[in-house]
C-alpha cells in the first residue's frame, strides 16, 4: 500500500504521529541493507541556512541503532546510521539513502525523507538571474528614492527606519 493511501486510511488522530508508520518501514529496509554500499543525501544545517549535500562517496552501512533522545523540534529522529567512515548520522539529518548516488530508481531507495525531498531537493528555486536582476533594480530604485512596485515601499521604509541613515 502506498504512503498516500495508507495515510488516507489512517484515522486523523494517528496521522500526526511522529515518526510515521512509513518511517518504521524504511528503518526496517535500512536494517535489511546492513553491509551494503549506500549513498547519502545529507541535510547540512547552520545558524543561517539549511543546505543539502548530495554525496557521490560510497559508504558501507555498518548498522542502524536506536537513538536514545529523539527530538522532532530539533530534527533528531529515533535512529542513527553507522557508517564505515566512523560516523553515526541521525536519520533526521538525512534526506535520502539509496544504492545509487544520483537519480536512484524507486527500488534503489532505502530511506526518503519526503518533506526534505520535496521542499529542499526539488523545490522551485527563486535564486535565478531574473529574480536577482529584479531584486537589484528594486533595491537600487529604493536607494534612489524611486518606488517601482509594491515591494519597493517596504525597502524604502526599512531604509528610513534604519538609525544609520
Amino acid at each position: 500500500m502506498s504512503d498516500a493511501r495508507a495515510n488516507a486510511a489512517t484515522p486523523p488522530e494517528e496521522r500526526d504521529l511522529w515518526p510515521s508508520p512509513g518511517y518504521h518501514r524504511q528503518v526496517e529496509r535500512l536494517r535489511a541493507a546492513v553491509g551494503e554500499t549506500i549513498y547519502l543525501v545529507e541535510l547540512i544545517e547552520s545558524a543561517i541556512q539549511l543546505g543539502v549535500h548530495i554525496g557521490a562517496t560510497p559508504h558501507e552501512l555498518l548498522g542502524v541503532i536506536d537513538f536514545p533522545r529523539p527530538d522532532p523540534s530539533r530534527g533528531l529522529a529515533p535512529h542513527l546510521l553507522l557508517l564505515d567512515d566512523g560516523r553515526g548520522v541521525n536519520l533526521g539529518r538525512i534526506a535520502r539513502v539509496s544504492r545509487r548516488p544520483f537519480d536512484p530508481a524507486p527500488t534503489d531507495l532505502l530511506y526518503l525523507d519526503r518533506a526534505a525531498h520535496e521542499h529542499l531537493l526539488f523545490a522551485q528555486r527563486r535564486l535565478s538571474p531574473a529574480f536577482i536582476a529584479e531584486r537589484t533594480r528594486l533595491a537600487l530604485g529604493a536607494c534612489l528614492g524611486q518606488v517601482a512596485s509594491e515591494d519597493a515601499p517596504r525597502l524604502a521604509d526599512a531604509r528610513r527606519d534604519d538609525p544609520k541613515t
